[in-house]
């Protein structure tokens, strides 16, 4: 992982390699934020003295100070958090925007976000959007109050980009292509392993459990089908409205009762898996012996059923190592805040277990 950002003065900017023309930023910039030398530039003054404008300091004129604040907002320079830690000894932030702690993967990708940030000596803000009544409200507080943001952003993720301005995003899992910063989860490695596994075991009848619409099967949803149907199958997709246990053992309760043939459940995630588990056992229906059932993310909770889960496995340790990485990089300048040298990729991994 990357060491700890080098900054050269204290309000915390990086210090670029030249200014560019008054009132530009330079271009030398990475990503293009503002630094300390393009608000000098741009206010004729010197570095010390933007940063006694900004920290409001004494032995600078009001009519200066004025000056400096005004080319600051206008070039939208905002003094890293992290580097001003570095000088006062104060703590550094990271903002973490999760989607909803009762799932019991957000915690456990939580926990790894806060190990390896109190390595690096950071402190975490944690937002859970889906439980607040103003999610954008609460990304521009966090952004306020952190020097970077990682997390799950969805179909807001250009809205908060906006919100959160200059300070550095990394996304996680994106669904399509973002303009930001972005670790992908990518199971389509693990996928083509277990429909390999599928067929060697015998399975004919396979059924996708999907946590989404009908009208818009997941990424993950689709990359099960498309595997399948490459083997030979003809897997029914079923499409499940929220991606809990509780809804798991309802669908799978529904799919029993159609009495049509089926040897294996793929559902979403563990979570969705658990409820089949507990559907199968209360129908009276042998896992793995009547049916198979894997899950998807690797949670710990799966290794305590019975029996236990068969998962596509993901190191959210190694997920939360990269968009650390990523975000070290960008606030030392040593990365730009979008392009392919910011994207990272973690792999999921088949773990069989007895319920497959």
């Amino acid at each position: 992982m990357a060491g700890p950002p080098r900054l050269t003065d204290a309000t915390g900017a990086t210090d670029a390699t030249g200014a560019g023309s008054a009132g530009q930023v330079s271009d030398h910039t990475p990503g293009g934020r503002a630094t300390i030398i393009d608000v000098a530039t741009a206010a004729g003054v010197s570095r010390q003295t933007v940063t006694r404008a900004m920290n409001g300091m004494t032995g600078i004129s009001a009519a200066t100070k004025e000056r400096v604040l005004a080319v600051a907002e206008q070039l939208r320079y905002r003094p890293s958090r992290f580097g001003r830690g570095l000088v006062t000894g104060g703590d550094h932030q990271l903002g973490l925007v999760v989607n909803d702690l009762r799932n019991p993967y957000t915690p456990q990708l939580a926990a790894s976000v806060f190990q390896l940030a109190a390595e690096q000596g950071w402190n975490v803000m944690l937002a859970d959007v889906d439980l607040a009544s103003d999610p954008d409200r609460m990304v521009a507080a966090l952004g306020a109050q952190t020097d970077v943001v990682i997390g799950y952003f969805g179909d807001r993720r250009e809205r908060w980009n906006d919100l959160l301005g200059t300070v550095p995003m990394v996304e996680l899992d994106p669904s399509s292509d973002p303009p930001t910063a972005a670790v992908w989860i990518d199971p389509s490695d693990g996928i083509e392993v277990l429909a390999d596994h599928l067929v060697a075991t015998g399975v004919r009848h396979p059924v996708v459990l999907d946590n989404s619409s009908p009208e818009h099967t997941s990424v993950r949803g689709v990359l099960m089908t498309d595997a399948l149907r490459r083997r030979g199958y003809l897997p029914d997709v079923v499409h499940a409205p929220h991606g809990t246990a509780e809804c798991g053992a309802e669908e799978t309760v529904r799919i029993l009762g159609r009495k049509r043939r089926l040897d294996a459940i793929l559902a979403f995630n563990d979570v969705m898996a658990l409820g089949v588990l507990q559907a199968c056992r209360r129908a009276g229906v042998d896992v793995p012996g009547d049916v198979r059932v894997v899950g998807v993310d690797g949670l710990p909770l799966g290794a305590l059923v019975s029996p236990q889960l068969t998962t596509l496995a993901v190191d959210l340790d190694e997920v939360a190592r990269e968009a650390l990485d990523l975000a070290l990089g960008m606030l030392a300048g040593e990365l730009p805040r979008n392009g392919p040298t910011v994207q990272r990729t973690v792999r999921h991994r088949l773990l069989l277990r007895e319920s497959a």
